[in-house]
């Protein structure tokens, strides 16, 4: 019994010295809300297509929750782990063209990455794009059809729609795995970080650019808050 409990010790300190990463692996968990008093949600004129489009559309540059917080807002780790794992399908996105809007409005993916942009409506769209670092482009786009753009530098680029100009939607190229976007509580978090301080930056189409600092911790999670100021 002795040497069962002497061996399985042993066996325990062997697994503990080659898996020091899981014992140390931390989280952070945030939130974006805006400061002060929350704009009132603005709407656009309908100019084209009514008969499908409607006569006006939210504007969607700003989602504020009854509590402030901030929907929409782009997160990542200046200074991320080096030679962390990308998720599973990092490296596809989907973008839809559906009642006259992008949906979804944001989505990420991996630098070098395909996003499909498609088109539900029974009418005609363009993808237009004039980005710094990645290939400009201006397609027209029928119903059906989709076209897989491949972006091959990070970066975030804007997506418009020539022909119906309230159209806009963003493409968010990663240059590593620990990005985010805020849903409609505002939270975001990262998981299997090491311990020691971090340094967020945070990005709105609205609110422009912040940056958040921290650490995370030997034990729990680092939790952060970011207020965000109207422009």
């Amino acid at each position: 019994m002795l040497r069962t409990s002497r061996a399985l010790g042993c066996v325990l300190s062997i697994l503990g010295a080659l898996l020091p990463h899981v014992a140390s692996a931390g989280a952070i968990q945030g939130r974006v809300v805006m400061a002060g008093v929350s704009p009132a949600a603005k709407k656009v004129d309908v100019t084209i297509d009514q008969y499908l489009c409607g006569n006006e559309k939210e504007a969607g540059d700003l989602l504020v929750s009854s509590r402030n917080e901030v929907a929409n807002a782009v997160v990542w780790l200046e200074d991320p782990p080096a030679d962390a794992a990308w998720a599973p399908g990092a490296d596809k996105a989907v973008i839809d063209q559906r009642g006259c809007l992008f949906v979804p409005r944001i989505v990420i993916v991996a630098a070098g990455g395909t996003v499909d942009f498609l088109n539900n409506d029974r009418l005609l769209h363009n993808i237009h794009a004039t980005p710094k670092l990645n290939v400009s482009f201006n397609r027209t786009q029928p119903k059906n059809r989709t076209i897989p753009v491949t972006f091959a530098k990070p970066e975030i680029v804007r997506i418009d729609c020539d022909l119906h100009s309230w159209m806009t939607a963003w493409v968010v190229v990663a240059a590593h795995p620990y990005y985010a976007v805020t849903k409609a509580d505002g939270q975001f978090a990262f998981d299997n970080l090491p311990p020691g301080p971090f340094r967020l930056r945070i990005w709105h189409e609205r609110l422009g650019t912040t940056t958040a600092e921290g650490r995370v911790p030997d034990k729990g999670n680092a939790v952060v808050g970011v207020e965000m100021t109207a422009r």
